[in-house]
């Protein structure tokens, strides 16, 4: 795991340690490291399967989220590399003043932001999306490190949005404005840039056009969109039930209504069948007084 490491030092002339694939301790650790070598970038390590995975960051961490830092995937270091600090001689691999920008603990996270194994972690770093919280001196909070898509070099460290997240500017440091002394190879032999950077800017551009972080993007679209369906799907409950209620009103309104035409309907066709009866007896009266009454002849 750390053969290309070492292949590319030689531990007799440079100060950087050998070291070993080492057991994690209770707490995994990180550390980002300021290098002014042949370019100045920022290295972020990670403790992660007895080693430091490391990424070249030529900008530095950002605490901005709107911030989508390239990060170079490089060889994996020994853990011992994490208090690392001091000059490396030129002509040799990586040239150049080494400082701890800063460093602290970590916790790697899943996609719902509960904390997973360092197993779990190192699967997830293989997929190529790896959530963490990081608890640090100058960067803190919830970041990931994406992959980009078709490029298993290439990834991007993106700050989380969270209540450490800064919508500033962020400059890791203000030396990084004014530039630096590089150190100078020895002419026998050239100094080899510390990172191969095959796309630089470009491919930091690239990357954010071509739409950044896509499985977390896909995520949060089905997220939102499962969402959407599911409050169209109570608001339509909602206005069936509130149109049943309307019509069910309606009926029991209509009904009311219609019983008293109903009853005055009733009430009229009685004193009509009272009024001819009533009559009727009058008229047989009459009729009956008139058979009764005596003949004048």
């Amino acid at each position: 795991m750390l053969k290309e490491y070492k292949r590319k030092r030689n531990f007799s002339h440079t100060p950087e340690p050998a070291g070993k694939k080492q057991a994690a301790g209770a707490q995994l650790r990180f550390v980002v490291q300021r290098h002014e070598a042949t370019r100045l970038h920022y290295d972020f390590r990670l403790e992660l399967d007895g080693v430091l995975k490391s990424w070249a960051v030529p900008k530095g961490p950002s605490m901005n989220p709107a911030d989508k830092r390239l990060a170079v995937h490089v060889e994996d270091h020994p853990v011992d590399y994490i208090d690392f600090k001091g000059t490396i001689p030129a002509g040799n691999y990586g040239a150049g003043k080494v400082e701890v920008w800063d460093h602290g603990q970590y916790i790697a996270v899943d996609a719902d932001l509960e904390p997973v194994s360092e197993k779990e972690a190192l699967q997830a770093l293989k997929k190529g999306e790896l959530k963490f919280f990081l608890k640090g001196n100058k960067i803190s909070g919830g970041f990931v490190l994406v992959r980009l898509h078709g490029d298993d070099k290439n990834w991007l460290l993106i700050k989380h949005k969270d209540e450490y997240a800064s919508n500033k500017k962020f400059e890791p440091d203000p030396r990084d404005k004014k530039g630096y002394t590089r150190a100078k190879a020895a002419p026998e032999k050239p100094l080899k840039p510390e990172y191969p950077e095959p796309e630089g800017k470009e491919a930091e551009k690239k990357a954010v056009a071509a739409g950044v972080e896509k499985t977390a993007v896909k995520r949060a679209a089905s997220k939102n969109a499962a969402a959407k369906k599911t409050v169209r799907k109570v608001l339509k409950k909602a206005a069936a039930k509130k149109a049943s209620a309307t019509t069910a009103a309606g009926k029991q309104t209509a009904a009311k209504k219609a019983k008293p035409k109903k009853a005055t309907a009733a009430s009229a066709t009685r004193k009509k069948a009272a009024a001819k009866k009533a009559a009727a007896k009058s008229g047989s009266r009459k009729s009956a007084a008139r058979s009764t009454r005596p003949s004048n002849r």
